[in-house]
């Protein structure tokens, strides 16, 4: 019995991932690191029994037609919006994406980016390097804001959002704030974040963190 065979949008694939895959399936790779050329795309997919792609790849009604074996189209990324869903459906192939890879992630840089931003450490770095920490200490030089006792406003509390706020309760925020359209969020009220308007969330907060559907 012929083994399936993928085609695969990148070669960069977590080398564990790869071998799991190879142990069942013949796999061809693109061979370069930046995204896949629609052309090469189009004859990548040609004969194979599967798609794993990337949310830079568009793959639309042309390249599902190309692929006219394929069994099952899978993005590596949250969102799917590159993939032409309708066209997939209408050829009854099954479209599978990620939707949880990157919440941790996002959530933990997000922190990071308020506490930069707050305690001023791009400024820091900038002003060391350029010669103008000219002295040895001053009490308000660089002082910046810190997210300890700060009133942080959320604008949408989805799961990642939910994430960054459970992360910045453990470096004792003073109060969090938010608004979602589909308010009241249970899990973030039970974290003692208080719901209100669009407009009352930059009013009341120091710092104020956007995660939402573009």
């Amino acid at each position: 019995m012929a083994r399936p065979t993928v085609y695969c949008t990148r070669p960069d694939i977590p080398a564990e991932a790869m071998a799991k895959l190879k142990q069942h399936c013949d796999v061809q790779c693109w061979d370069k690191e930046e995204p896949v050329n629609y052309d090469a795309l189009l004859n990548g997919v040609k004969g194979k029994d599967a798609l794993l792609c990337m949310l830079t790849d568009k793959v639309d009604k042309n390249v599902i037609a190309a692929g006219d074996k394929l069994k099952i189209v899978a993005t590596m990324s949250v969102g799917f919006e590159h993939i032409d869903i309708t066209e997939c459906k209408n050829r009854k192939i099954p479209v599978t994406n990620t939707p949880d890879v990157s919440s941790d992630s996002v959530a933990e840089l997000t922190v990071a980016l308020a506490l930069a931003a707050g305690r001023r450490i791009v400024d820091c770095a900038n002003a060391i390097k350029a010669g103008e920490w000219i002295h040895a200490w001053g009490p308000m030089w660089m002082c910046g804001q810190g997210l300890h006792g700060a009133t942080v406003g959320f604008i949408g509390m989805g799961r990642i959002a939910q994430s960054v706020l459970k992360c910045m309760k453990a470096l004792y925020i003073g109060k969090a704030v938010y608004y979602d359209k589909f308010q009241p969020i249970k899990p973030a009220e039970e974290m003692g974040a208080v719901a209100c308007s669009v407009d009352e969330v930059p009013a009341q907060s120091d710092f104020i963190i956007t995660l939402t559907n573009l």
